[in-house]
C-alpha cells in the first residue's frame, strides 16, 4: 500500500509539474495550469495519506520514488531513452529511500 501511494503521489506531482513546464518553457495555453494545480494538490493529499509518524521521513523516503518515476517520465512521456547515469542514479536515490522507510527504529 505505502508504494502505491508513493507512486500514485509521483505521477500526480509530475503532472502537476509538467503542466508548468509545459506553460512556461513549451508556450501552452495558460489553462494547462488549473490541471497542474489540481494535480499537484492530488499529490499532497496522497502523500499525506502515507503511514507514518514523521512527515520528514515520509517526504525523504519519496524523494527516491519521486527520482525513479522521473526518469520513468523521461523515456515514456518525453521519448527520450535514460542512459547509464541515470539509471545508477535512479538506483541509488531508491537504495536510500528503501534504508529510510524501512531501516528500524529504536
Amino acid at each position: 500500500m505505502i508504494f502505491g501511494l508513493y507512486a500514485l503521489a509521483a505521477l500526480a506531482e509530475i503532472a502537476g509539474c509538467f503542466a508548468f513546464w509545459a506553460w512556461l518553457r513549451l508556450s501552452k495555453p495558460v489553462w494547462w495550469l488549473a490541471p497542474g494545480l489540481i494535480s499537484l494538490a492530488l499529490f499532497a493529499w496522497l502523500l499525506a495519506l502515507v503511514p507514518s509518524e514523521a512527515a520528514g521521513r515520509t517526504f525523504a523516503a519519496y524523494g527516491g520514488v519521486y527520482i525513479i518515476a522521473s526518469i520513468l517520465w523521461l523515456w515514456l512521456a518525453e521519448g527520450r531513452l535514460p542512459d547509464r547515469w541515470d539509471i545508477s542514479g535512479a538506483a541509488i536515490c531508491l537504495a536510500g529511500a528503501g534504508i529510510i522507510l524501512f531501516g528500524p527504529r529504536g
